[in-house]
C-alpha cells in the first residue's frame, strides 16, 4: 500500500506532462483555420445565389410547361367530342417536336452570338455542365423551350376540327425552329447575351418592354393562328348561305373552364419566372398577373351579360386568359393599380375581337386570334401608356416609348402573319392542309387516328359534341345551337 502511494505523485506528473504535449497538436486544426476573407464570402454568395436562381427557374418553367395541359383542355372543351383525341395529339406533339427543333436549331437563332439578324451559334444545345454557367445555360434553354411551345400550341385552337394532322406536325415544327426565334431574337435576343443588343436584337437596343411575351409569344402565336384560320377556311356549316353564323357548341364547359385554371396557374411561372432570377421581384409581379386575370374576367362577364342577356360562361373564361396575356408584357414594369385597368380593358376588347372575327367570317373555334393576337398586341402597347414612372413622376418619355412598342407591334405582326401565310400556303399545295369534307364530319378522331375518346356515350342528335345535326342525315349547313359563338 505503501509503495502504490509513493508511485501515485509520479503518475499524476507524467499524466500532465503528456497532457501538455498533446494540448498544441489537438489545438493545430483551429490555429491553421483563417477567417474567411471579404471576397471569400462574396463568391461563397454568388454561388448560392447562382443556384438558387437556377432552382427558381426551373420550378418557374416547368409551371409554364403545365401550360400545355390547360391549353388542350380548353380547346379540347371548346369544340366538339368527335375532335377531341385529335386536339390532345396536337398539343402533346406540337411539343414534342418543337421541343426537337428548338433545341437543334431554334435557340441558337435566337440567343445564339448574333451576326446582325439572327443568332449563329449555341446550335444542338449542350453547355459545360461542370460549370455553373454551363449548368446556368441548361436552365435557360429549358425556360426558354416551354415559352416556344406556347407559341405553337396557340395556332392549335383556330385551326381545330379541320385540319390535318400531318400537316399540323409540319407547321409545329418549322415555327419552333425558325419564325418565333427569329423575331424572338430582335426582342429577347440580349438575354443570355448582352452584346447582342448592339447587333440583331435591334428592338431591345431601342428599349422595347416585353417582359414576359405579350407580343414575343403571345402576338407571334396569334398572328400565326390568324394566317392559318384564313388559309384553311371556316369549319362546315359554321357560315350559311346567308351570310349568318351558325354556332358550334363545344362538348364541355367544365373541361374548358379547368383548362383555364391550370393557365392561370401556369402564368405565375410565366411571368414572375421571366425574371430567371430569385431576387423579390416576383412578388409584384405575382399581383399584377393576378389581379389583371380577374378584372379580365369581371369586365368580358358584364358585357356579355349586357350583350347577350346572360352572364356567358365563355366569353368569361376568354375574358380571364385576355387579361393575363394583356399583363404579361408590362407585368415588371406597372403598379397593381395599371394591372387592374389593363385586364379590365383586355377583357372588354376581347368580347368586341371576338365578334368582329366572326364578322368577317374568319373561324377560331376558341378566340386564340383574339386572345393572344389581340390582347397580346393591347398589352404591349400598355406598357408604354400605363409605364409606372408617370405616377411616380419620374422622368418618362412616354411618345418615345410608345413608338418603340408600336414599332415592335407591328414588326410581329408582318413577321409572324406574312411567314406563317406563306408556309401554310405552301403546305397546302403539297402535303395538304385541310382534311375532306367526309372526315371532318366523320370528326378527326376516328378520320385520322382511327380512335374514340368516348366509346360509351351514345351518339346525342343535336348535343353538339358527337352530332353536327339533328337530322338522321348530317347537315354541313344546320348545326345545333347550344353555345354562343364566342364560346364555339
Amino acid at each position: 500500500m505503501t509503495t502504490a502511494r509513493k508511485r501515485l505523485p509520479a503518475i499524476l506528473m507524467l499524466i500532465c506532462i503528456l497532457g501538455c504535449c498533446t494540448l498544441p497538436i489537438l489545438a493545430q486544426p483551429a490555429q491553421q483555420a483563417a477567417a474567411p476573407t471579404t471576397e471569400d464570402l462574396k463568391k461563397a454568395i454568388d454561388a448560392l445565389q447562382k443556384q438558387t436562381d437556377i432552382v427558381w427557374t426551373i420550378i418557374a418553367g416547368s409551371l409554364v410547361f403545365f401550360m400545355q395541359a390547360g391549353f388542350a383542355m380548353v380547346e379540347s372543351g371548346f369544340t366538339r367530342a368527335k375532335n377531341a383525341g385529335n386536339i390532345m395529339m396536337k398539343n402533346l406533339l406540337d411539343f414534342c417536336m418543337g421541343g426537337v427543333a428548338y433545341w437543334a436549331v431554334g435557340f441558337g437563332l435566337m440567343f445564339g452570338v448574333s451576326n446582325g439578324f439572327i443568332g449563329m451559334s449555341n446550335f444542338l444545345v449542350n453547355f459545360d455542365n461542370t460549370t455553373v454557367d454551363g449548368q446556368w445555360g441548361f436552365t435557360f434553354w429549358f425556360f426558354q423551350i416551354v415559352f416556344a411551345a406556347t407559341a405553337a400550341t396557340i395556332v392549335s385552337g383556330a385551326m381545330a376540327e379541320r385540319t390535318k394532322f400531318s400537316a399540323y406536325l409540319v407547321y409545329s415544327f418549322i415555327i419552333s425552329l425558325l419564325i418565333y426565334p427569329v423575331f424572338g431574337h430582335w426582342a429577347w435576343g440580349n438575354l443570355l447575351l448582352a452584346d447582342n443588343a448592339k447587333a440583331g436584337a435591334w428592338l431591345a437596343n431601342k428599349g422595347f418592354i416585353d417582359y414576359a411575351g405579350s407580343t414575343v409569344v403571345h402576338s407571334v402565336g396569334g398572328w400565326a393562328a390568324l394566317a392559318g384560320a384564313i388559309v384553311v377556311g371556316p369549319r362546315l356549316g359554321r357560315y350559311g348561305k346567308d351570310g349568318k353564323a351558325h354556332p358550334i357548341p363545344g362538348h364541355s364547359l367544365t373541361m374548358a373552364a379547368l383548362g383555364v385554371f391550370i393557365l392561370y396557374l401556369g402564368w405565375f411561372g410565366f411571368n414572375p419566372g421571366s425574371t430567371t432570377a430569385a431576387n423579390g421581384l416576383q412578388s409584384r409581379i405575382a399581383v399584377n398577373t393576378l389581379l389583371a386575370g380577374c378584372t379580365g374576367a369581371l369586365t368580358a362577364l358584364a358585357l356579355s351579360w349586357v350583350k347577350f342577356g346572360k352572364p356567358d360562361i365563355g366569353m368569361t373564361l376568354n375574358g380571364v386568359l385576355a387579361g393575363l396575356v394583356a399583363i404579361t408584357a408590362p407585368c415588371a414594369t406597372v403598379t397593381p393599380l395599371a394591372g387592374l385597368l389593363i385586364g379590365g380593358i383586355a377583357g372588354v376588347l376581347v368580347v368586341y375581337s371576338v365578334m368582329f372575327f366572326d364578322k368577317v367570317k374568319i373561324d377560331d373555334p376558341v378566340g386564340a386570334i383574339s386572345v393572344h393576337g389581340v390582347c397580346g398586341a393591347f398589352g404591349t402597347i400598355s406598357a408604354a401608356l400605363f409605364h409606372e414612372n408617370l405616377f411616380l413622376g419620374k422622368e418618362y418619355d412616354m411618345m418615345g416609348q410608345l413608338t418603340t412598342q408600336l414599332m415592335g407591334v407591328g414588326t410581329a405582326f408582318a413577321w409572324s402573319f406574312g411567314a406563317c401565310f406563306l408556309l401554310f400556303q405552301a403546305i397546302k399545295l403539297t402535303v395538304g392542309l385541310r382534311v375532306s369534307a367526309d372526315e371532318e364530319l366523320q370528326g378527326l378522331d376516328l378520320s385520322e387516328h382511327a380512335a374514340n375518346c368516348y366509346p360509351d356515350f351514345a351518339v346525342a342528335p343535336a348535343g353538339g359534341g358527337v352530332s353536327i345535326s339533328g337530322d338522321d342525315k348530317p347537315s354541313t349547313d344546320r348545326l345545333a345551337t347550344q353555345v354562343r359563338p364566342a364560346e364555339g
